[in-house]
């Protein structure tokens, strides 16, 4: 992982390091626990506040157990499931909105769902403003 995003953690109170007598941030196991936790978070669209957060729910002592992970991860099985059927909605209209352009077709069921668009006149309604 890259030092500025490690940095970067840190000035956003996700990780804490230890300054060995060079200089350098030393960072024990449980902040490197807490390293992937927050790059998996991320990945499954957690925003940085909502991972300190959940951050804040595991011990700051020692390295979180599995039953510790377990507990924090149950409460994200919905948001997953959200993103997947948000997901799968996009893969089936994309079809429809290739080459519209002017996200004003009637049919379009992710920009413009129940013809909203078409409500205000003709055209590029959308980018008429």
């Amino acid at each position: 992982m890259a030092t500025s995003a490690l940095r970067f953690y840190e000035d956003k109170g996700l990780i804490t390091s230890e300054r060995a007598g060079s200089g350098h941030r030393r960072y024990r196991r449980a902040v490197l626990r807490r390293v992937a936790f927050t790059v998996f978070a991320q990945r499954i669209g957690l925003t940085l506040e909502e991972i300190r957060s959940e951050l804040d729910k595991l011990p700051g002592d020692h390295a979180p157990n599995r039953r510790d992970w377990s507990r924090l991860s149950a409460r994200w099985t919905s948001r997953i499931d959200e993103r997947i059927a948000e997901l799968e909605r996009l893969r089936a209209g994309l079809t429809e909105c290739i080459g519209c352009g002017c996200l004003s077709i009637d049919r379009c069921k992710l920009a413009n769902p129940a013809d909203r668009a078409g409500r205000a006149g003709s055209g590029p309604r959308y980018w008429l403003g």
